[in-house]
């Protein structure tokens, strides 16, 4: 691994879902509703939603969030910002307010809201670039806290390098929750998944070379690995990798972990990914090494997420385009954090949510 100039630390972090992780909630699918209403027609309901949809433009300046999700109860968005290690709440008409600000937190990377337990999952991070950074020491900071939804008190906070003890650098880009209230954390620079119960209690769950990073940021980091982590039916984890590779674990014996048979590769680097309501993956890749729109893509299962067929459904202007996550009334939002102007080390105000299909 090499480290270089400060654009080059962030853009890695935005392009492999380290800076820019993990992560989000996607959209009703297309099963069938109740009454008379069929599945195709609800697809089509929720296609005609989307398209007048406007983007969001949210008014929190030098937030710079990589990750967010949707809370349907409440109608808000939550939003971490890399900047300043908090988590904002976000209203479907732009306003912003801090919701969770830790001193123990240094960027808070992927937000992941768990409304069974009424609590926000986020990761603690350090490229060395946020106000809480060690400026000469990034890497060394990887955490996971819980976070009280309505108060943002902090439930507990826990320092994962203290788990391995390996003098390593780390990256937690990615969190997600199984429904006895476990959470999956995946490391970006080493092949580690922990697993974190419900008192914050950690431990490694999985190493594995098949999680081992394959992906090179030019003159910033070399084998960049894990992205983005999601449970799924048949108590499963699916892992995407940087390179746009997905890797199955089941949860049970994650010895048995095997890489996904995809119809075509995810776009490299993907960074984001959220469950579908029909059990499909939404994910997101990054335009930011090659300037192109940022591609939000479909991921359907087969044979219990053995194979998977990956398709286009849609793309977003803006490059560094990191997230997508579940919106209002079923609709779906991709995240523009503002990133460029981290990039450049230029203040902002604020950032942007656009409505994406993923049909």
């Amino acid at each position: 691994m090499k480290k270089t100039k400060l654009k080059f630390a962030i853009a890695g972090a935005v392009l492999v879902a380290a800076v820019a992780t993990g992560t989000a909630l996607a959209v009703n699918g297309s099963s069938a509703g109740s009454g008379s209403t069929s599945g195709a027609e609800q697809t089509r309901t929720e296609q005609a939603k989307q398209k007048k949809l406007s983007a969001i433009k949210a008014d929190g300046s030098n937030v710079f969030p990589h990750s967010l999700d949707f809370d349907a109860r409440s109608n808000t968005f939550f939003a971490g910002s890399l900047k300043h290690g908090t988590v904002s709440a976000v209203s479907p008409d732009g306003k912003v307010r801090t919701l969770i600000d830790d001193p123990e937190m240094v960027s808070a990377q992927a937000v992941l809201v768990d409304r069974e337990r009424d609590r926000i999952l986020v990761s603690n991070v350090d490229y060395g670039t946020a106000d809480r950074s060690k400026k000469n020491a990034p890497f060394r900071v990887a955490g996971v806290g819980s976070y009280d939804l309505e108060s943002g008190k902090q439930d507990w906070c826990v320092d994962l390098t203290a788990v391995t003890l390996d003098g390593k650098q780390h990256l937690i880009s990615d969190v997600t929750v199984a429904p006895d209230g476990t959470a999956y954390a995946v490391d970006e620079l080493t092949p580690t998944v922990f697993r974190i119960d419900r008192k914050g209690r950690a431990s490694v769950f999985l190493q594995n070379d098949l999680l081992k990073g394959t992906l090179d940021i030019p003159d910033f980091l070399n084998d960049v690995g894990m992205s983005a982590v999601e449970w799924v039916e048949g108590n499963q984890l699916i892992i995407a990798m940087a390179d746009g590779s997905l890797v199955r674990v089941p949860v049970k014996h994650p010895e048995k972990a095997q890489e996904v048979k995809l119809s075509a590769p995810l776009g490299s680097p993907t960074a984001g990914m959220r469950l579908l309501k029909d059990g499909s993956i939404a994910a997101v890749s990054s335009g930011l090494l090659t300037g192109k729109p940022a591609q939000i893509q479909r991921v359907e299962p087969r044979d219990g997420w053995k194979k998977a067929t990956v398709k286009v459904t849609d793309t977003v202007e803006d490059p560094v385009t990191s997230d997508v996550t579940a919106g209002p009334d079923g609709t779906t939002y991709a995240l523009s954090g503002g990133l460029a102007d981290l990039l450049a080390g230029k203040p902002n105000d604020g950032f942007s949510l656009t409505p994406v299909k993923t049909e």
